[in-house]
């Protein structure tokens, strides 16, 4: 097959510019990110609540339970606003109009003396709350209702006792209530309203790190494709499915893959297969040869095609007391069918499964004796004091080792039958593996000859071999770069751009610079006013 991307030497460091001119244009249409921490997330919360405050001239409680009912997109909010109106807007999530009078006058003070229809009796307006809604009821009965609702876990939006009455309480009369009588119900209730900005936000998500470091990320865009992003804990995961980085799998495949690699059906298939038990002892018998009349340690016969006991004489077409007639032939073709898929299976799992080992140890053993040899060079006195050409290697390496490993599950499942089997024909199949295979087999050749030249002792050489292991470095990571880049645009293009269900598996687009680096939200930043997109800061490892 011919190689789509050319010869090696058509990448050497004369491409370099134009690569970093692709990079920053790239970087430009990337979707940022954000680290919202413990101390900052007061700060993200009220840069949304001032967006809709500003808008309809609403208290922040009104805003929150509008935020709250459309899960804190704004966006949604305007469009549904100018869709059906300011009162129907209202009506629907349950905020009171009266917040629209010029006068503010306040709504929660009630007569001299009520009626609670609660509890059936009179009490002052001192023992009475009445909710913006116009209904007033006596202390004890709000605090009840109040307690009942923090407990079941719907305190981000506790609506009135009444009968048919939607209305959204006052967040503030139902702090004020609780924690007269359970000051920690009253920290629960505050802390339910201010989680709710990452529990009910779609663009907002916990770091899953284990132990939990506390912190959540904002991404600023949705919809559009896979996001990966780190926390500036160092924890690297996919925002659709909090699991680990795996592009160029799809979240879907990744699950898939996960679940199989985990499940032990493997092991019972392979046991399934190559095994059978003996029809008088129960004992697993394996066949490693000969005739289709195998023998049990217990000394029982029996036929390994059906499992049914025999006698023991026999010739090359008949079992003594036995046969197996049309079952053969079809007990044969399954076993076949059956090895085939165990055997697909484990080609592509001892390929990931190798590129994963080799990353742990290029990370690890290989990172550590690159720093050590970095560190005796620039300990030498000499001309070459820039080693970042290093360090970018090593970089590379690690980006094209990850993206190669797991290239190796979406292979699996895009030229498997498990997904796509409906989506391509058999010959169409086999034209779209061979040319993604080619290009996958010229990655990864180049990532184990970028591998094996940062293992040379550079800190040994004299200046000249340095300045040509300098070379090799840098032509090497450009050649890794755009194989990688090319593998990307073949999956999104080529292969999953030509099937039905391709926004199913939506996978992140490659970056050069490898995953997008959170930039850390002030606990200060929401007092500024309106959030600005184009203020936030995008760091790469």
């Amino acid at each position: 097959m011919e190689d789509c991307w050319g010869s090696d030497e058509e990448y050497g460091e004369d491409s370099l510019n134009e690569m970093e001119m692709e990079d920053e244009e790239s970087d430009r249409r990337t979707v940022s990110s954000t680290v919202i921490t413990k101390d900052s997330l007061l700060a993200a919360q009220k840069e949304d609540l001032r967006k809709v405050m500003d808008l309809l001239s609403l208290k922040e409680h009104h805003a929150r339970t509008l935020l709250i009912h459309y899960r804190w997109d704004v966006e949604r909010l305007i469009a549904v606003l100018v869709d059906k109106g300011k009162s129907r807007l209202f009506s629907e999530v349950g905020v009171s109009m009266v917040e629209c009078r010029e006068d503010n006058t306040s709504t929660s003070v009630a007569p001299s003396v009520i009626f609670c229809e609660i509890c059936m009796e009179e009490f002052s307006g001192g023992e009475t709350s009445r909710m913006e809604c116009g209904h007033c009821y006596c202390n004890d009965c709000w605090t009840e209702h109040f307690i009942v609702k923090i407990n079941e876990g719907q305190s981000r939006r506790i609506r009135c006792m009444a009968y048919k009455c939607h209305a959204i309480c006052d967040e503030a009369i139902v702090r004020d209530l609780v924690r007269k009588r359970h000051d920690e119900l009253a920290e629960k209730f505050d802390r339910f309203l201010l989680e709710s900005y990452i529990e009910d936000n779609k663009m907002v998500k916990w770091c899953p790190s284990i132990p939990h470091c506390g912190n959540a990320i904002r991404v600023e865009d949705d919809d559009e494709f896979s996001h990966e992003v780190q926390c500036c804990c160092g924890v690297q995961f996919c925002f659709n499915c909090l699991s680990e980085a795996h592009s160029p799998c799809s979240c879907s495949m990744w699950k898939l893959w996960m679940n199989k690699c985990q499940d032990e059906s493997e092991t019972v298939n392979w046991i399934t297969i190559n095994t059978k038990p003996c029809p008088k002892c129960g004992k697993l018998v394996e066949k490693n040869g000969g005739c289709n009349l195998v023998a049990c340690v217990c000394g029982q016969p029996f036929c390994w095609l059906c499992g049914e006991a025999t006698g023991r004489n026999h010739t090359w077409e008949k079992i003594e007391g036995h046969s197996c007639g049309h079952y053969e032939e079809e007990h044969m073709r399954k076993i076949e069918l059956a090895n085939q898929d165990l055997h697909r299976y484990m080609h592509y799992y001892n390929r990931y499964k190798a590129h994963k080992e080799s990353f742990v140890h290029e990370s690890g053993k290989l990172r550590e004796s690159i720093l050590e040899k970095v560190s005796n060079s620039e300990a030498r006195e000499w001309s070459l004091r820039d080693f970042s050409w290093v360090t970018d290697g090593l970089y590379r390496l690690l980006r094209s080792r990850q993206a190669l490993s797991y290239s190796y599950p979406f292979a699996y499942y895009m030229f498997g039958k498990e997904l796509f089997q409906r989506e391509m024909t058999m010959e169409v199949r086999k034209m779209r593996q061979n040319l993604f295979e080619d290009q996958q087999q010229q990655l990864e050749s180049n990532v184990e000859k970028l591998s094996k030249i940062l293992e040379v002792p550079f800190d040994e050489y004299a200046d000249e071999e340095v300045l040509k292991v300098r070379m090799e470095v840098m032509d090497q990571n450009a050649i890794v770069d755009r194989l990688c880049k090319k593998m990307y645009e073949c999956i999104e293009n080529d292969l999953l751009g030509s099937i039905n269900v391709s926004h199913i598996h939506n996978i992140a687009p490659y970056k050069s610079k490898g995953i997008e680096k959170a930039s850390q939200l002030s606990a200060d930043d929401g007092s500024t006013g309106c959030y600005n997109r184009s203020t936030v800061i995008i760091r790469y490892i």
